[in-house]
C-alpha cells in the first residue's frame, strides 16, 4: 500500500498548481484563515514523513510538501493543518488519541516480550499471554482511534482547498485522490493489527481449552 502511495504522490507531484502556491504557504494560509496564530509550519526531512504535534503545536512538512507547488503538496498540507484545526477546536477523537499516546510509549516496550515470552510459557502459566494481549488490544484500538481522526483531517483540507479556489478542478480531484490513498494505509494497518490481535486470542483461547 505504501509503494502505490509513494506512486500516487509522485503522479501528482509532476503537476505545478495553477496559483503557484507552495505547501508551506498553503498551510500558513490555512491556518491564518481559521484564525490559528500559535502553530508554528515546520519542514522537516524524509518522505511521507508530514504530521501535526499537538504537543508543541506544529505542522511539520516533509521537504517536497514544504517547497512544493502540486496537488500532492496542497492535500498534505492541507492535511496536516486539518489536524490542527481539529485541536484549536477540541477534537473529541483527536483529545482521545492524544490521551492514551504515553500509555501506548510506555507498553509498547513491554508488549513484544510479554507476546513471544507468553507463547512461549503459555504451558506453564498464560498470564504473561494475557497481558501481552490486553496491551496489544490498546495498540489495535488505537489504529482504530486514528481513522476518523484522519478522515476528518482530509474532509476539513479538501472543505477548505476546495471553497478557497486553492486548486482548480482537476488538481482537486488530484489532491482528493491523494488523501484517499493516505486513508488507505491507516485503513490497512488498523486491519492488520486487528487480524494479529484474533490470531493472538484465538491461540490464548486454543491453549486454555487444552487444559
Amino acid at each position: 500500500m505504501q509503494w502505490r502511495l509513494r506512486s500516487k504522490i509522485a503522479k501528482y507531484s509532476a503537476t505545478r498548481l495553477s496559483n503557484n502556491l507552495s505547501g508551506e504557504e498553503i498551510a500558513r494560509l490555512m491556518l491564518k484563515e481559521h484564525q490559528i496564530n500559535d502553530v508554528k509550519i515546520m519542514s522537516v526531512e524524509g518522505q511521507l514523513t508530514d504530521h501535526y504535534n499537538p504537543l508543541d503545536k506544529t505542522v511539520n512538512l516533509s521537504h517536497d510538501v514544504f517547497y512544493g507547488r502540486n496537488a500532492a503538496a496542497a492535500a498534505i498540507a492541507a492535511h496536516e493543518c486539518g489536524h490542527a484545526v481539529q485541536h484549536a477546536n477540541a477534537y473529541s477523537m483527536l483529545q482521545f488519541r492524544s490521551a492514551i499516546v504515553p500509555v501506548l510509549s510506555v507498553t509498547s516496550r513491554w508488549m513484544p516480550w510479554l507476546l513471544v515470552g507468553g507463547v512461549l510459557m503459555i504451558a506453564i502459566t498464560p498470564l504473561f499471554l494475557i497481558v501481552g494481549v490486553i496491551l496489544f488490544g490498546l495498540t489495535t484500538l488505537f489504529s482504530f482511534i486514528t481513522l476518523p481522526v484522519e478522515f476528518d483531517a482530509s474532509r476539513r483540507a479538501l472543505k477548505w482547498i476546495k471553497e478557497r479556489n486553492i486548486v482548480n478542478t482537476e488538481e482537486y480531484a488530484m489532491s482528493a485522490d491523494a488523501l484517499r490513498w493516505a486513508a488507505m494505509t491507516y485503513v490497512i494497518a488498523a486491519i492488520s493489527s486487528l487480524a494479529t490481535l484474533l490470531y493472538y486470542v484465538s491461540f490464548l483461547g486454543n491453549r486454555t481449552n487444552r487444559e
